[in-house]
């Protein structure tokens, strides 16, 4: 009888957890509004002060979009240095469990996607003239923590 089953078993194809159909950047702007004189004036590395956000959108049965935004301000001296906003985004496709869905939307995609949305950044920066810069990993188990603990102060 098991061997009656083998059939089934197979016929039965498991979906991954989660699919990443496609990755993109969804919107780019880099400028360094006192270019060139502020390549002079520059003594020592800028202070840089980075905003990361998670945005997730339904598209349709088990598919969504997700954008992780970034905010990256320069400052050298009291002039500002550069200003880059990325929103790097991906449609997945997930099928997990209903209550793992959220979590794996704000925390795993993202962290899948980080890496990816780093390059551009640093890439753009030292092509840019700027001197290097590396963004540090995220904790965006902490940041959707956070963000809950923001909704729920809200209601």
């Amino acid at each position: 009888m098991q061997q009656d089953n083998q059939p089934q078993n197979e016929n039965k194809q498991q979906l991954p957890a989660i699919v990443i159909n496609n990755q993109y950047i969804k919107d780019f702007s880099l400028e360094i509004p006192y270019a060139p004189e502020i390549f002079k004036e520059i003594k020592k590395n800028p202070e840089v002060s980075v905003d990361v956000n998670v945005d997730v959108k339904s598209l349709e049965d088990n598919y969504f979009n997700v954008d992780l935004l970034f905010s990256i301000n320069g400052d050298a001296e009291s002039k500002k240095f550069f200003i880059i906003e990325l929103t790097y985004s991906a449609v997945v496709q997930l099928n997990v469990p209903q209550e793992h869905v959220e979590p794996v939307l704000m925390i795993e995609i993202p962290r899948m996607l980080f890496p990816f949305a780093r390059q551009i950044i640093t890439t753009s920066l030292t092509e840019a003239g700027l001197p290097p810069f590396m963004l540090n990993p995220i904790d965006f188990a902490l940041l959707y923590q956070a963000k809950k603990q923001s909704a729920h102060g809200k209601n």
